[in-house]
């Protein structure tokens, strides 16, 4: 990899208002979930996180949702080709940075982003104690256009706390910066989420973490569908991964502009 370099996570959000470069994404429901996700995560679950994601001893339904995240990785990264030198790779909600780091270390350029400043900053510690040293960590809105353009775009678990309008909106926005694909997680709806979304309702909201939305796989399609923006993208692909309390589906986007092996068709 290459040699040591300055990369302090860029500041980002600014969890009571509008983050450093604009809302990017017009609507104040994405605005307020944006504000509550990311205060919970940087303020109230970063150790938490940063144990989930390690190999640090959890109790048994953590365990569980740790192997279904790492399913989960797995299956989309192995959407990716595992040579991506010359690529330009946005980790959308990158977290302690898991993902972004197998990216940078497959020769990939590797924009990691994360509402939480403290996670970024997990994640870039990490990143170094495993010698990889140029990935470009952010803490600030996935949807920012200053970010420029990417070949592919990975979203896992980031875009499952919006409303159903909001993921469209998020996916709207970021389609015309992708050339070839972008690689998504949903909360599959099941009476199992929507009763534990329910009941964490009855909690005061202070001490609710951030609720996931479930989307059925067919109101995603028609959702999706309906974006005139998105007419160039297909859904070429979906996985459901189930372990315990982890419950996900994978959604692999791809412009249809490209052939299965990247190049512009005719």
């Amino acid at each position: 990899m290459s040699t040591l370099k300055d990369h302090s996570p860029t500041p980002g959000p600014s969890f009571q208002g509008t983050p450093l470069g604009g809302s990017h994404a017009a609507s104040v429901t994405y605005r307020e979930r944006r504000a509550w996700i990311g205060e919970y995560f940087d303020r109230t679950a970063a150790e938490a996180w940063k144990t989930l994601t390690s190999d640090a001893p959890v109790s048994r339904v953590r365990a569980s949702v740790r192997a279904g995240r790492d399913r989960m990785r797995s299956t989309l990264l192995g959407w990716v080709p595992p040579e991506l030198h010359g690529k330009r790779v946005l980790d959308a909600g990158c977290g302690t940075g898991t993902a972004a780091i197998e990216l940078a270390q497959r020769g990939a350029e590797v924009v990691a982003i994360d509402l939480s400043p403290t996670l970024v900053q997990h994640a870039q510690e990490r990143a170094e104690e495993q010698g990889v040293y140029d990935i470009d960590f952010r803490s600030g809105d996935m949807l920012d256009p200053s970010l420029g353009t990417f070949d592919y775009v990975i979203a896992m678990d980031s875009i499952i706390h919006y409303e159903l309008d909001d993921m469209m909106r998020a996916i709207v926005a970021l389609a015309p910066r992708v050339r070839d694909r972008m690689l998504i997680t949903v909360a599959p709806r099941t009476p199992m989420l929507s009763v534990m979304r329910a009941v964490g309702k009855l909690f005061p909201r202070g001490d609710r973490s951030p609720s996931i939305v479930p989307v059925s796989e067919n109101a995603f399609r028609k959702a999706f569908g309906a974006q005139p923006v998105l007419d160039r993208w297909g859904m070429v692909a979906t996985r459901h991964i189930e372990s315990g309390f982890y419950r996900s589906m994978a959604i692999h986007l791809q412009n249809a502009t490209l052939d299965a092996h990247g190049a512009r068709r005719s």
